[in-house]
């Protein structure tokens, strides 16, 4: 996979095209007045309308027209290729919110509604090898392939093995969960006033907003953004429900999977609830920005691969409880030196419960690893080669149309989270699920799979090394980037 970006694939100077002339492509354009959204796309291909101000999005639809289009002569052909270009452009513009209702305007100008003021552009991925001719049709081929391929592990003979497995989920996974009344609470974690009256409460919390002053802004952009990723916890909750043989049906079933479920969602929802507690009493932070961010990324969901297959989905969940637990880690050690102890407590606390819930999620996979290796590993590639990315990728504060990238680029920056980490993290499940090991019971497909997912921790090692040297050349500048939830106060980043 390749990911497109705009702003620095196409390299656009004001006034310069792609790579096209304005003579081409009449016959796509005539296309895409048919599919009555008609967007005058030799317009912007030819370069008198492309500049420093054109949108990231129309940019990005020039791209796969011009790409995807071939010359225009007088084969059939090549005009039915054409045609493709102007129908996958028209489809990229429907996903940025243009309507498709609107009737063919003038050579000069396009009739299609903007995008609404909230839409954001997220990054496009593509398949670098479409070719220019017939990339349309491959594009949609290549998808509905991808589709098949995690469809398969709803076979019967693969919602068995899950079947199969409750007993064991019963005795190694539900064990991992704490009562109500043994775990931890956020009143255990910050001054509770019914316990300390009101001057005690009053002293305690003076001495809480005097330690958070300690604590850099940049770390406490990170602090925010695991907050609002734990705060959506109803995505994740309806995530586990997709899975087939492992959901909650009724929302109060009897099986060790629904109990997991809830008693896994029931120990989450403490970590969002203390986190906000105390970014309220450190006076640190804009908390209406915060609580419409979280609102927001509830509302947007987020998007999953594979979404109603377990053996996918407790892949990606392991890796994450995983990633979960080195960022509230690493934020503890962060905060203790800062001199937060209230706060480097919290996040300890919360690593602790993500260790918990990494071990079930491990085992449980390695499990299926040993009664069914070919699927499981099989699995483990398909989630590796569309990366597993953050749950809260789709976060947004209503200003910053790129806050998850700012948001990633300062955790990278503060050592909370970082791309070494990732790969380690890979690197740690292959060795759990002793994946280089895997030879008996594996098909050719399944081979493969094992041999890709093998050498992608080396793979990622030397793009790091490649980014690092990269930057070292650019000499790249730290950029300020404003966040909202600090009042709007920047923070140095360096972006990829």
């Amino acid at each position: 996979m390749c990911v497109l970006d705009p702003a620095t694939r196409l390299s656009l100077a004001p006034g310069r095209a792609p790579t096209s002339s304005s003579a081409r492509s009449n016959a796509a354009c005539r296309h895409l007045s048919s599919l009555s959204c008609s967007y005058d796309l030799d317009r912007y291909a030819s370069g008198n309308a492309i500049g420093v101000g054109t949108p990231r999005h129309i940019i990005y639809v020039v791209y796969i027209y011009v790409t995807l289009r071939p010359p225009v002569d007088s084969s059939p052909s090549d005009r039915n290729a054409a045609a493709a270009a102007a129908t996958e452009a028209a489809t990229m513009l429907s996903r940025f919110g243009y309507t498709s209702s609107c009737k063919p305007a003038s050579s000069s100008s396009y009739c299609c509604k903007p995008p609404s003021a909230g839409a954001t552009m997220n990054t496009w991925r593509c398949r670098s090898a479409v070719s220019s001719r017939g990339g349309s049709t491959a594009m949609v081929a290549a998808r509905r392939e991808e589709e098949e391929e995690w469809r398969r592990y709803l076979a019967p003979e693969r919602l068995e093995v899950l079947a199969h497995l409750e007993p064991w989920a019963e005795a190694h996974m539900l064990p991992l969960l704490k009562p109500a009344d043994e775990v931890w609470q956020p009143s255990d974690m910050l001054p509770d006033a019914a316990a300390l009256g009101a001057d005690g409460f009053h002293a305690a919390c003076l001495d809480l907003r005097a330690r958070a002053e300690g604590v850099p802004d940049a770390q406490l952009v990170c602090l925010v953004g695991n907050m609002v990723t734990e705060e959506a916890l109803p995505t994740y909750q309806s995530m586990s429900n997709r899975f087939e043989a492992t959901r909650d049906t009724t929302g109060a079933d009897g099986t060790a999977w629904a109990r997991w479920i809830r008693g896994w969602s029931a120990e989450e929802n403490r970590h969002g609830d203390v986190l906000s507690r105390y970014m309220s009493l450190s006076g640190r932070l804009d908390m209406r920005q915060v609580e419409r961010t979280v609102h927001r990324l509830i509302a947007s969901g987020m998007a999953m691969h594979a979404p109603a297959s377990a053996y996918h989905g407790f892949v990606y969940v392991a890796f994450q409880e995983r990633a979960t637990s080195i960022s509230h880690g690493n934020t503890a050690r962060q905060m203790r030196d800062h001199g937060d102890v209230a706060l480097a407590r919290i996040c300890g606390a919360i690593a602790a419960d993500e260790k918990r819930h990494e071990a079930a999620y491990t085992s449980v996979v390695a499990k299926i690893f040993e009664v069914d290796p070919d699927a499981a590993v099989r699995a483990m590639a398909y989630m590796m080669r569309r990366r597993i990315t953050m749950p809260a990728a789709l976060m947004d504060d209503g200003h910053d149309a790129d806050l998850f990238a700012h948001y990633a680029a300062a955790a990278q920056q503060a050592g909370v989270y970082t791309t070494s980490d990732y790969r380690s993290i890979l690197e740690h499940l292959i060795g759990q699920w002793r994946v280089e090991e895997l030879a008996e019971g594996l098909s050719g497909e399944g081979r493969r799979a094992r041999d890709y997912v093998c050498a992608l921790p080396e793979k990622i090692r030397r793009m790091e090394e490649k980014a690092h040297d990269r930057a070292g050349r650019a000499g790249k500048e730290p950029t300020a980037v404003p966040f909202s939830w600090i009042f709007d106060r920047p923070v140095s980043v360096v972006m990829p």
